[in-house]
């Protein structure tokens, strides 16, 4: 994945929430694909464009590959998706069941020149072609288990034993983030000649902060235990710190040695740090302290060189810093500063800082916040309302806030429009709309209800950070060519308006970003940032001459300038905290530090970088190379994926068998087979023979199975193993795709015979052997968490579910709803929650099938399903499972979640703890309410513990422990202990 900052996942997932998004727009989804003997891409008709160059871009890049890391593919062709789903460009790859990635094709958020590039579709592609060939590279050792098991098995919850199937076939996937973002994105910069981040100006900025204030560097493993969870950077800091580690690696040892260590040759170890010592004959932890020992060796010459210039002298506007900031404003009137802001154990909101004591008021939450600079804002001072935007990584909403009265509302949903700017001349916003890898200039006029194309530029042409001059006749940008060169243009608002896209200023800034460019109040001057000279220092440009002048000597870096007044401007200088609001004197200056970078030190002392370069992707005669161009047509692509032993509990009985894995190369149409037999005394009257058969489309699903076994029967009290037959076909589609809200709606309908219990309750005996269930559900959900939770924070989730039961000659009916709701306490993540179900049904409440049946926390000594399985409706611990039951119901369940407690240096990056998480909950259940005959209330208390561990670096699992006290109705009073290992689902 190319960027931490947007945090998407594997190319599965990433895939397949991008068709599920796609489902809620009006626009079809269908798909053309080009095919070259190692490459299947599929793209949109919107995006035939681009087809030829993302093909030229992979081969190019795959020929690199196996040059350089002596990659063979082991798939026949790598699977590549263009998508067109967010408004960011990013990247996202897998290597099992078999080589797919994912390209967004918008273009990068370039902020802060977190990612700094040429082409997004050239360094996407070499970025994640290093993964794949890091990740999947192989040797005779791996060609065996994948030839045992007809490939890459991919870990299932279904069958935990694919967690060492994927080890023994994919060692290398087994590895933290750091070490496998910190290769691509080396390997990245060097591929394209040196730019982008191992050579990065962001990248030094941050080292030599840190150095500055004397802050904690993490060991290996507290980086993945807990700095990319807690840090105002998340997990942007796998990519910092594998990208230096390995910097340092290839200054001090040698370039080619870095690339050893991710080779799998014959007699290279599996296992990334056994590798690691293989290779370069030190342990790895001993080769990072000698880093961090050179880094502050090497970054205290940087500040010695900096400090040979008089420094700007800053002043605070706050105590504190606030993590991530976006573009803010100065209100004079109140001596306010205007923004969004981002920081751990808050989420992400719009707010007014005092500037006098400090203090914050929150205006309006934001979701789907940006890493670093959090929303796209504009300001209107005169009707004191601040235009933000929400589903920054997604499609792009535009909302406003009233400062006065903190009331917000939407403006344009889906609108894809950033980089706002308002003209305070007709009160009209301006901004960049992103879709089908174009960037368009557009205009919203007041009072805001659609918006105007402007002007729609080449391919890789990208303008950005726009400001508009305080008499609405000049409009600035910062504009990005494909070349990578960048420049800040100057426009007549009238000659945009008229179709004439010409400047009438620029300025050339080569290969660095103008950022946040904007006007003074009086029109004379625009205030931006730039890396011009390293350092991220402050620039104001004359309008009238073009001249630029430097007016800041920083130390870190200064961002975001708001002039104040003909003296004073404000700006976001970077600490190791996040960004803190500063104001300073904008004296013009003759002379700048400068630094070394530590990227310039590699290619000067290891000059084999300098020709790493992977060359242009239009040397690839691609024509020559095409195999089939067409419709794509999932079905006609369906093959074996793998297939492994696996091991099941009947009964308690265990069952030894084969799985068989089918797919398309996309992984949206699966199909698994499963077949155990069990031998033992539980399996007599002929049901030895266990047989299951999954189908999962886009929408559709389907499940038969015989004699039903499962791997967590294994580990009771849950039973989910059943005697006789079953049939299922089912239908699933997402109403409302728009993350965090999400509404789903799921019917299907189940056909069962042979059974002796119910499908749903282990406890409860069936009257009848064959029974037809049809079930419906909806279901919503919109729950947040601050950065930093390991649990949802604040939200609300509902759920109605009906199902009809034919058995018998009888027809029963049932209807059951929750409703659930939360807020976070003033403690940093500590939350109350509230969980509320009721349900009724019809029939006689003799039979089993009429009634609701609860008890117990329901985990497994071993389970895969959320470790607070009290939250469920049929879940009541202190009492048996299903030992309550009801014609009707209702129930609450009041929970107190209590702050996490972080590790960072528990265990090794193999097997680590990252977190314990308390919490103590409540219930309250009263069966048949509305008939004083059969009425009976319980009650319960308890508490649970949660110990979050990783196994094999990235492998999430949690193990808990939990008591409850029962009592009420006629059952007096029970306890129950509870003791689960929760299997993370995938």
């Amino acid at each position: 994945m190319r960027s931490a900052t947007k945090c998407l996942g594997l190319v599965g997932g990433l895939f397949c929430a991008s068709v599920l998004s796609g489902c809620a727009t009006t626009r079809p989804f269908e798909l053309q694909s080009l095919e070259t003997k190692d490459l299947r891409l599929l793209y949109t008709p919107q995006e035939a464009y681009l087809a030829p160059y993302a093909a030229r871009s992979y081969e190019n890049a795959l020929a690199f590959q196996e040059k350089t890391f002596h990659f063979t593919p082991w798939d026949p062709r790598t699977t590549i998706v263009l998508a067109d789903f967010s408004d960011d460009g990013n990247g996202g790859t897998a290597v099992a069941p078999s080589n797919r990635v994912t390209v967004y094709i918008a273009p990068d958020d370039d902020d802060l020149e977190t990612d700094p590039g040429s082409d997004r579709l050239f360094t996407t592609f070499n970025h994640e072609m290093v993964h794949v060939s890091t990740l999947d590279g192989w040797n005779q050792r791996d060609q065996h288990w994948r030839d045992f098991f007809g490939g890459k098995p991919q870990i299932t919850n279904q069958h935990p034993v694919t967690i060492l199937y994927k080890y023994l076939t994919v060692p290398r996937t087994s590895s933290p983030r750091w070490y496998r973002e910190g290769i691509a994105v080396f390997m990245e910069t060097w591929m394209s000649g040196g730019i982008g981040r191992a050579q990065g100006a962001y990248d030094e900025m941050v080292w030599r902060a840190m150095v500055r204030d004397n802050a904690h560097f993490y060991s290996p493993l507290g980086l993945i235990s807990k700095a990319t969870a807690v840090d105002f950077q998340h997990t942007t800091n796998a990519y910092l710190y594998g990208t230096r580690f390995l910097s340092y690696l290839a200054l001090h040892y040698s370039p080619q040695m870095v690339t050893d260590w991710y080779r799998r040759e014959k007699d290279s170890k599996a296992y990334y740090a056994d590798a690691f010592r293989q290779v370069f004959h030190v342990p790895m932890d001993q080769a990072w302290n000698d880093w961090i020992a050179f880094e502050h060796t090497f970054q205290q010459a940087n500040l010695h060189k900096v400090r040979e210039f008089p420094l700007t002298r800053l002043t605070p506007l706050t105590s504190r810093a606030l993590g991530s900031v976006s573009r803010s404003y100065i209100d004079p009137q109140d001596g306010t500063l205007i923004g969004a802001f981002m920081y751990p154990g808050a989420l992400p909101f719009v707010g007014v800082l005092d500037l006098q004591n400090g203090s914050i008021r929150r205006l309006a939450e934001i979701h789907g916040a940006m890493a670093y600079r959090v929303a796209s804002t504009a300001w209107d001072p005169t009707t004191r309302t601040l235009f933000y935007t929400e589903k920054n990584y997604g499609l792009r909403d535009l909302k406003e806030v009233n400062v006065r009265s903190g009331k917000s509302r939407f403006l344009l949903k889906g609108a894809r429009i950033g980089d706002l700017a308002f003209d305070a001349a007709d009160r009209s916003l301006w901004g960049v709309r992103q879709g089908d890898g174009y960037a368009t200039l557009v205009r919203i006029p007041y009072p805001y209800k659609d918006w105007h194309q402007v002007h729609t530029f080449p391919y890789g042409v990208v303008p950005s950070m726009l400001s508009v001059s305080p008499d609405g006749t000049l409009l600035s940008a910062s504009v990005t060519q494909i070349d990578g060169h960048k420049y800040l243009r100057l426009f007549k608002t009238a000659d945009l308006l008229a179709g004439k896209v010409k400047p009438v200023g620029e300025y050339d800034f080569g290969q660095a970003s103008p950022e946040g460019f904007v006007f003074t109040p009086d029109g004379r001057y625009l205030y931006g940032s730039s890396y011009y000279t390293g350092i991220s220092n402050i620039y104001r440009y004359d309008i009238a001459t073009g001249k630029m002048d430097a007016v800041s000597n920083a130390e870190t870096g200064l961002f975001r300038p708001m002039p104040m007044s003909d003296v004073k401007v404000a700006a976001l200088e970077y600490t190791g905290q996040g960004f803190l609001p500063v104001e300073f004197d904008p004296a013009p200056l003759q002379n700048l530090s400068a630094i070394t970078f530590l990227g310039t030190e590699i290619a000067d002392k290891r000059p084999i970088v300098r020709s790493w370069g992977a060359g242009s992707p239009s040397t690839v005669n691609l024509q020559s190379m095409i195999t089939h161009k067409g419709p794509y047509i999932f079905s006609h692509h369906i093959s074996p994926e793998g297939r492994y032993p696996v091991i099941e509990g009947y009964r308690n009985d265990v069952a030894l068998g084969w799985h068989f894995d089918f797919a398309d190369p996309l992984g949206l149409n699966t199909i698994g087979v499963t077949a155990s037999v069990s031998p033992g005394p539980d399996s007599k009257g002929g049901q030895h023979l266990h047989l299951g058969v999954d189908y999962e489309g886009m929408n559709w699903y389907a499940q038969y199975w015989h004699n039903l076994a499962d791997f967590y029967d294994l580990f009771g009290p849950v039973k989910n193993s059943r005697k006789g037959d079953a049939v299922t076909v089912g239908y699933k589609h997402p109403l409302i795709y728009d993350l965090p809200r999400h509404m789903d709606f799921n019917v299907n309908a189940s056909y069962y015979t042979g059974l002796n219990t119910l499908p749903s309750f282990q406890n409860v005996s069936s009257v009848v052997s064959n029974m037809f269930i049809t079930q419906a559900e909806l279901a919503y959900s919109n729950k947040r968490a601050s950065g930093g939770a390991v649990d949802y924070e604040k939200g609300v989730a509902w759920n109605l579910d009906t199902a009809a039961f034919v058995a018998g000659g009888q027809t029963i009916t049932q209807l059951r709803g929750g409703f659930d709701f939360g807020f976070p306490l003033p403690v940093p993540h500590m939350s109350l929650w509230l969980y509320n179900s009721a349900g009724l049904s019809n029939g006689n409440r003799a039979n089993p099938l009429a009634n609701f049946y609860f008890g117990a926390f329901q985990n497994n000594y071993v389970d895969y399903q959320d470790p607070k399985r009290y939250r469920e409706f049929d879940s009541f611990p202190g009492f048996e499972i299903d030992q309550l039951a009801g014609h009707t119901f209702a129930k609450t369940t009041l929970e107190l979640n209590l702050p996490p407690l972080r590790f960072a240096q528990v265990g090794s990056p193999g097997f680590y703890l990252s977190w314990i998480r308390p919490a103590l909950f409540s219930g309250y259940l009263i069966t048949d309410p509305n008939n004083s005959a059969f009425r009976e209330t319980y009650r319960d208390a308890g508490f649970q513990l949660d110990l979050r561990f990783t196994v094999l670096n990235q492998l999430p699992m949690t193990l808990s422990a939990g008591y409850a006290w029962g009592f009420g109705g006629q059952l007096g009073t029970s306890n129950e202990w509870m003791l689960s290992l929760q299997i993370a689902k995938f």
